[in-house]
């Protein structure tokens, strides 16, 4: 376990290096630039969200987006963020802001082409992907293949076991009770949702994603408004981190600048998914929905995860850090949140353990939308019902397996999944310049 574990950690360091960041950060950018900062339309993107598809009997916008928030809001925005900040400093808050500025504009353009090559069920549903466009539209089966192998393990790693390893971590850490039959029961909860199809995890999902938010995000803001003197301190410490003067001139390589680019990005990525090509399958199953407007829908979601969401963590845990850093010394990095929620009243840390509860459980249950897009690719209708299977099981595995190779895995089926899905967006990229002119006058 050991072996595989170091060996999956040296593919994951080649691959999150800097070469993989000029092509992520780059993509953001050169989208954002040539769709005329596309962000500016974000309040359009939100008001549409919310608005109803009278008479639909598919997966309406806001199902969508609820359940892309329901696989994007997870322990990223908790442990991802605690974990981003111990090994990355401070600066690794801002290049996570930045991944997630930028990266609206990569979202629209991903769910903008799945949106637009959708495809019909015979019973009226739609459906699509990344993958549907490389086969259809580039006409690169074999790249359609690779991603949609990758988004599979994608959702077996990063989207099960990270999340239920995160989950039964929450409950065995307030409750003593042995992980088994946490993770147990977990897989059966979640795979009585799972048989019921892309609709009944929509509908979960737009119950759950809001009740889960308002309570985490009431739990930092608390913390923030705890530790309001010590605000500005923290977001000096996140600036001067970012870009010191002194750091750059060292030279990116080996400085903590590059630490904190790097790990930012690549947990900022890992939450938001901007780029990754798992939020265009939602994209691609509303109906009625116009594709440059699904990508401003779909926009919207990675606003609410990284902007929101996890710029609220990073400064609840450094405004508590600037008063009192001494009990963040020596501690595992993925406890800093709990250190700060330890502040709360009446059970703060318990608080945090129910929200990473939810959050986990509502990402496993996203992520399953996803790795069933991938598997009906890859094997049809029957290939789904066998990836339920061995999605429940994963559930489980999740539960028992070391955290360092559970993170490692999802780190690297991110990046394995990103580079097919970046690929084909640089090579439609004057047919998504082109959607962007609908926008501009507006």
């Amino acid at each position: 376990m050991d072996f595989l574990n170091d060996l999956i950690k040296t593919l994951c360091d080649l691959l999150w290096n800097f070469p993989m960041l000029i092509l992520l950060l780059g993509t953001h950018l050169y989208f954002t630039v040539r769709l005329g900062f596309i962000q500016k339309k974000l309040p359009r993107g939100i008001r549409m969200s919310f608005q109803k598809n009278a008479g639909h009997q598919g997966v309406s916008a806001y199902e969508a987006l609820s359940t892309a928030l329901a696989a994007t809001i997870g322990t990223g925005n908790i442990i991802g963020i605690s974990t981003a900040i111990a090994l990355g400093g401070p600066g690794a808050l801002f290049w996570c802001w930045i991944s997630g500025v930028l990266g609206m504009a990569t979202c629209y353009a991903e769910c903008f082409l799945s949106a637009r090559y959708r495809l019909k069920r015979p019973d009226g549903s739609r459906y699509g992907g990344p993958m549907y466009v490389m086969e259809h539209v580039l006409h690169k089966k074999w790249l359609a293949v690779l991603f949609a192998f990758f988004a599979v393990m994608a959702a077996l790693s990063a989207g099960s076991s990270v999340q239920a390893h995160s989950l039964t971590a929450a409950v065995t850490g307030q409750i003593p009770i042995s992980p088994h039959p946490v993770g147990i029961a977990v897989a059966l909860l979640a795979g009585s949702i799972l048989v019921g199809g892309a609709k009944k995890t929509a509908r979960v999902c737009t119950y759950l994603v809001p009740v889960m938010s308002v309570i985490y995000l009431s739990g930092c803001c608390y913390v923030i408004a705890k530790n309001a003197a010590w605000l500005p301190q923290a977001m000096a410490a996140v600036l001067k981190a970012a870009v010191s003067s002194r750091a750059v001139l060292g030279g990116f390589a080996g400085t903590a600048v590059m630490t904190g680019i790097r790990i930012g990005t690549a947990k900022g990525l890992f939450t938001n998914e901007a780029g990754m090509g798992s939020m265009p399958m939602t994209a691609a199953a509303v109906e009625n929905t116009d594709p440059q407007e699904q990508g401003l829908i779909s926009m919207t979601g990675i606003f609410w995860d990284t902007l929101v969401m996890c710029a609220v963590t990073g400064l609840a845990i450094l405004s508590d850090m600037a008063r009192n850093p001494m009990p963040y010394q020596g501690i595992p990095e993925d406890t800093y949140c709990f250190v700060a929620f330890s502040g709360i009243p009446f059970a703060g840390e318990k608080l945090l353990s129910a929200c990473l509860v939810l959050f986990s459980f509502a990402t496993i249950i996203g992520w399953s939308f996803y790795g069933e897009c991938a598997a009906r690719y890859l094997w049809g209708e029957k290939g789904t019902k066998v990836f339920e299977i061995v999605y429940i099981v994963f559930v489980y595995l999740g539960s028992v397996l070391s955290l360092d190779l559970v993170w490692n895995l999802s780190d690297l089926s991110n990046a394995c999944m990103a580079l097919p899905n970046l690929f084909c967006l640089w090579l439609l990229r004057r047919e998504i310049r082109g959607s962007g002119t609908k926008f501009r006058n507006l």
